[in-house]
């Protein structure tokens, strides 16, 4: 197994660059390798293209948003027909979509150029973002082998302004390319093998981040986490010959907040399900991704000064991986949390929630004006809402309309799930407060229930992403495996927050 010679190896995205530049609407794009050359469902087929309608159709290119065809006779730069459907519906998941599929098309160019459409349903610096976001995202790679064939990473991203414009593009693009980077830092976590990221890795990489994105980074070791009584994360760190990690990370603004916002997330650097040992099948492979909701939030923490995000953040990430060993957490054993209530452990693969309710505890403990947990979480949520969407449950209105608006900025959703309380039985122990596991059916609201009893009435929002944490198959600006889904959410939630305000 590769072991990293710095500690940021973990997330080879840190030391990416791309020159994004914004050029005047009649510049000439000589230096580009590719050009993006927008075709609609209707009207001219743009001239330079040298072709007409039926030709398009003939070569299999339909004139649809998540369509491109290179023109590879077409010199340099080589021309692209980038579908973008009807104009007046253009909105930023269709240019992020379009942008992808440009990117998708020249594999192996590494300096693009795509001027910025105009619509009703955007502003010019959202198209830009979008596109940035589309084109690196859509050639992200994360690679260990030792001589690369696959696509060329992107050097630089020219985009062509409409007159008078450039700095509304420019504004975009530079917000563009810091939630591109978060989504990406989000994916280097979840896909770096196990063995590389250990919980210790994860707090080294928070530590070394932390001071050039203005956050303030603690990190509690096994001995510490006795101090404290963090039960759950020591109980399921019992099997593993890792030492745990509990991450403390703290962005203060500067001037006057708009509340204390407190985040939770899951670290499960490996997940193999503990004396409930899980399959020996491909999901297992999978399962150095379970460590997806603390990566998320690693990574948004990195980005909210450059967002300038006006609320303070502390967020709690939870690390430890879930081994089966002669010393590991049995069936039965009862585990003290942080808040004091006592668990009955019911299937040691129901881990993550153990792990998450010492942070909600310490959010708690905190002060927060409101907290939101995000974990790979259930498989119930997967088999409820598939990959294209997370679950979202909670105990308020309005932490959960925050994060659906954010879900819908960044393409990726949220759907609320129904806290149905009265399942809360299926939680009943009797020789403990609760159990860590409810009945066969509605696993992911037994899960949510589970967390709630650690939040004392916080405001409170959980989003499950169990199923989109992770693809089979690449689609539109998301690779083949994780996927970072919750990076970009987060800063975006975060940059709009405000303290829920008390019922009436």
């Amino acid at each position: 197994m590769p072991t990293p010679t710095d500690v940021l190896d973990v997330a080879p995205s840190l030391r990416e660059r791309v020159e994004v530049r914004v050029v005047a609407h009649d510049d000439p794009l000589d230096a580009a390798d590719a050009v993006s050359i927008p075709v609609t469902s209707t009207g001219e087929v743009p001239p330079v293209l040298g072709v007409d309608r039926e030709a398009l159709r003939r070569a299999g290119f339909t004139p649809t948003v998540g369509k491109a065809l290179a023109f590879p006779g077409s010199g340099k730069p080589v021309l692209v027909a980038v579908g973008v459907g009807e104009v007046e519906e253009l909105d930023t998941a269709a240019v992020r979509d379009a942008a992808a599929a440009f990117a998708g098309a020249v594999p192996f160019d590494s300096h693009l150029a795509t001027r910025v459409p105009r619509s009703d349903r955007m502003s010019l610096a959202e198209a830009a973002a979008a596109i940035v976001e589309g084109v690196l995202l859509a050639r992200y790679r994360f690679s260990l082998r030792s001589r690369e064939t696959g696509p060329v990473k992107v050097s630089s991203l020219t985009l062509v302004a409409p007159a008078g414009e450039g700095a509304a593009v420019e504004e975009g693009a530079a917000r563009g390319q810091v939630m591109a980077r978060v989504a990406m830092v989000s994916r280097d976590l979840a896909t770096c093998p196990a063995g590389m990221l250990t919980a210790t890795a994860m707090a080294d990489l928070a530590v070394a981040l932390g001071p050039d994105a203005g956050v303030r980074v603690e990190v509690f070791g096994k001995d510490e986490l006795e101090e404290m009584s963090c039960g759950g994360l020591l109980g399921v760190n019992r099997g593993s010959e890792q030492p745990p990690r509990m991450i403390r990370m703290t962005y203060t603004p500067e001037g006057e907040t708009s509340g204390h916002l407190g985040l939770v997330g899951k670290g499960i650097m490996y997940d193999s399900g503990g004396i409930n040992l899980k399959p020996s099948d491909v999901s297992h492979s999978q399962m150095k991704n379970d460590m997806s909701g603390a990566g998320a939030i690693l990574a948004a923490m990195t980005a909210l000064r450059e967002v300038d995000c006006p609320a303070r953040v502390t967020a709690y990430l939870m690390c430890t991986d879930n081994m089966p060993s002669g010393s590991a957490m049995q069936l039965g054993d009862v585990l003290v949390t942080r808040n004091g209530k006592t668990v009955e452990v019911m299937n040691t693969d129901a881990e993550g929630r153990l792990v998450m309710c010492d942070g909600l505890a310490l959010c708690v403990e905190d002060g927060v004006d409101a907290i939101v947990d995000i974990a790979t979480l259930t498989g119930a949520c997967l088999r409820a809402l598939g990959t294209e969407v997370a679950g979202v449950m909670g105990n308020s209105p309005h932490m959960i309309d925050l994060a659906r608006a954010a879900g819908a900025r960044t393409d990726e959703p949220v759907w609320e799930l129904p806290l149905i309380r009265r399942y809360r039985t299926q939680l009943d122990s009797t020789i403990a407060d609760m159990t860590n596991l409810g009945g066969p059916n509605a696993g992911s609201i037994t899960a949510a229930l589970y967390l709630e009893e650690f939040v004392d009435g916080t405001p409170w929002a959980h989003i499950d992403i169990a199923g989109t944490g992770q693809v089979e198959a690449a689609t539109r600006w998301l690779p083949k495996g994780p996927t970072g889904f919750g990076a970009r959410l987060l800063v975006e939630l975060a940059a709009a927050f405000t303290a829920p305000q008390p019922p009436p």
